[in-house]
């Protein structure tokens, strides 16, 4: 797919955290873009994340559940690729509430691979994955062939959504594409997440949870880079691939925290550590050579600069993020809290 020439597509999830900033991203760099973002605007998505190009031409926003199969094949018969963002991600609410993430992860791919095979088969179909499925690793990198091993609902139910996807390439012959990438951060993250958690916390001067001893190690990208190895996928990929992102900033949860105190000028005191969650993985790591060496991908940004940089946005858009600042979304985990004093 050339995206000098004029392209139409559909991004499901588009008011969510990369789904917006990938949005964003694809309108400034190809202008002649057409963008149908369809989001039911559930738990994580924010209408204040894309509030400034609402108006915006060539972008069309439809409230709407993809799981529903008449909304489905509507959308996908004028399109020249689908990009599926659309999922419920939080690790801690899946162990709480798995039903919305069997819905929403796997019949909600679902949906949408059976209208492009019935309405649409020449539409790409990008699948946005996690290294999450994988499952953790003590050392060494995974690649694209490992065996999956999701050790939660939220990595299980996307890890059976990859493989639908696999299984709708190999019987029906559709254009499909996974992408599997490591933590993103930035701006416009919902406020449950770590980094963003951090932040407003602090900003807020109440202590800073942190599952453990904070040893967990994950990877760190900047989701303005995973955009742009997206970008590279929609227009360079091969159907039926699989491409490994990540950056190689792997760092333990407590040193991601630690910087973010030092960026704010905040003491190390306000770190608690709280119960850890339920089968917690230990350490993710991804090998990203494959799309480094056949897309000519690689991230742009530092791990130091990418975290200035979100820092300040939250500083200086304390508007968008106090709405989302309740009570139930900064706290640590829904099974058990522990050392915690009351918000303010």
């Amino acid at each position: 797919m050339h995206m000098s020439e004029s392209v139409r597509l559909l991004v499901t999830g588009g008011l969510g955290f990369i789904g917006s900033n990938f949005i964003r991203y694809m309108l400034l760099q190809y202008p002649d873009t057409e963008v149908v973002n369809v989001d039911k605007i559930g738990f994580g998505a924010n209408s204040e994340n894309l509030r400034e190009i609402e108006n915006v031409k060539n972008y069309q926003f439809i409230k709407g559940d993809i799981s529903n199969p008449h909304l489905t094949n509507k959308l996908v018969k004028d399109v020249n690729a689908v990009l599926n963002f659309a999922a419920e991600t939080h690790v801690d609410r899946s162990i709480a509430e798995p039903d919305p993430f069997m819905k929403s992860n796997i019949l909600g791919t679902f949906a949408i691979l059976e209208a492009i095979r019935r309405f649409n088969e020449s539409t790409k179909y990008i699948q946005i994955s996690t290294d999450e499925i994988y499952g953790d690793i003590l050392e060494g990198l995974f690649n694209e062939l490992d065996r999956l091993n999701p050790s939660n609902p939220y990595s299980a139910s996307k890890a059976s959504a990859d493989m639908m996807c696999l299984a709708y390439h190999r019987t029906y012959g559709l254009n499909v594409s996974i992408t599997r990438c490591t933590n993103n951060f930035g701006p416009y993250q919902f406020p449950e997440k770590l980094i963003p958690k951090t932040i407003i916390r602090a900003l807020m001067n109440l202590s800073i949870p942190v599952y453990g001893i904070g040893r967990n190690v994950r990877d760190w990208i900047y989701v303005l880079d995973h955009c742009e190895a997206l970008s590279l996928v929609l227009s360079k990929d091969k159907p039926g691939e699989i491409y490994n992102i990540s950056s190689g900033n792997e760092v333990p949860n407590i040193e991601i925290v630690r910087r973010i105190l030092e960026i704010l000028g905040k003491p190390e005191d306000m770190i608690t550590f709280v119960e850890d969650r339920p089968g917690h993985d230990l350490r993710y790591s991804l090998d990203s050579s494959k799309i480094r060496s056949e897309l000519g991908w690689k991230p742009r940004h530092t791990l130091t600069s990418a975290l200035k940089a979100t820092v300040k946005w939250y500083v200086e858009n304390d508007r968008w993020w106090k709405p989302l600042a309740t009570e139930k979304i900064l706290h640590p985990t829904p099974w058990k809290i522990t050392s915690m004093p009351p918000l303010a």
